[in-house]
């Protein structure tokens, strides 16, 4: 059963700025966040986002019984500012982002995502993305490489991305399975260690997807349009999300990011907002022994301090 992840951390930190006004939950997934936000504050209401038409249709239906109170609408969340204006929506009273692959894409063989079944190499999250069969069978070494190296930070990026090279030359690499075997060639499995195809299907993922394509400009953005008094809530699962995600707010929050020995500033850091979580939340013993998949989970959460506007936050 889907557990969402860090759930009691976000209904307390993601309380709304006004009794009476629309949470945005950018990557609704199955609507457990969604649910427990709409559950706690029952005058809110809450548009959910999602790229992926499956997770529409399950959130849909969990949230059914909180009727006109919830809209839905698909997209990527990097786009939120043109979804915003579709639904009429001028401004926030708190964002939530969960990124990443989600329990239900995992757990579904037919979409690709796990080297746990042999299932075809997909691993979209929506119709418009690439396939992750697309990339291994057409990129050359050296794109691949850098693929395996920035996304996954594999350490052995050069030698999967020549097996995957060299084995596609006997046919097209099709399956999960097969992509698998062929990490598994090079880099060798070691007792308790990770799977060693681990860090090539994230960074395939993340590449196929263009996971990280936008993320600072989508934190800019939604601060953008929150109220003052407002939260954002974001949610990463490995550090490139997080990394992106943290300087992102920090800036926001007024740091300086001009050379050290630049005598003025000349960034013209404002102070936006005010980041409430000096370091990321993340899930306690009980509830990693629950669901293991929130070992990995970081919460970062900032305060929106000014009413500006999206091209002075975009300037700050």
């Amino acid at each position: 059963m889907h557990q969402s992840v860090l759930l009691s951390e976000i209904v307390e930190f993601l309380r709304p700025s006004r009794d009476d006004g629309t949470l945005v939950d950018a990557t609704i997934g199955l609507g457990g966040h969604a649910e427990a936000l709409l559950t706690r504050y029952p005058s809110i209401r809450l548009l959910g986002i999602d790229r992926d038409p499956a997770a529409l249709t399950a959130s849909a239906a969990r949230l059914e019984k909180f009727g006109d109170r919830v809209t839905l609408a698909q997209g990527r969340h990097e786009t939120l500012i043109d979804i915003l204006k579709k639904q009429k929506i001028e401004s926030v009273s708190g964002l939530l982002a969960d990124l990443g692959v989600s329990s239900m894409q995992l757990d579904d063989a037919s979409r690709g995502f796990s080297f746990r079944y042999d299932a075809p190499l997909d691993m979209r999250m929506g119709p418009e993305s690439t396939t992750a069969a697309e990339l291994v069978n057409t990129l050359g070494e050296r794109e691949l490489a850098t693929i395996l190296r920035e996304y996954g930070e594999e350490p052995m990026a050069r030698g999967i991305a020549r097996a995957i090279v060299n084995a596609r030359a006997e046919g097209p690499i099709e399956t999960t399975a097969r992509l698998a075997e062929i990490v598994r060639s090079v880099k060798k499995p070691r007792f308790r260690e990770i799977d060693p195809s681990t860090l090539t299907f994230q960074a395939l993922r993340i590449a196929a997807n263009e996971e990280l394509v936008g993320l600072d400009k989508f934190v800019d953005d939604a601060v953008s349009v929150l109220e003052r008094g407002a939260r954002i809530a974001i949610i990463a699962f490995h550090s490139l999300e997080d990394r992106i995600v943290k300087r992102a707010l920090r800036r926001l929050e007024g740091e300086c990011t001009c050379p050290p020995n630049l005598p003025v500033c000349g960034c013209g850091a404002k102070e936006v907002v005010k980041i409430l979580t000096s370091r990321p939340v993340t899930a306690s013993e009980e509830e990693i022994d629950r669901n293991p998949r929130s070992r990995s989970a970081k919460l970062r959460v900032a305060e929106k301090l000014l009413a500006v506007s999206s091209q002075e936050v975009a300037e700050s």
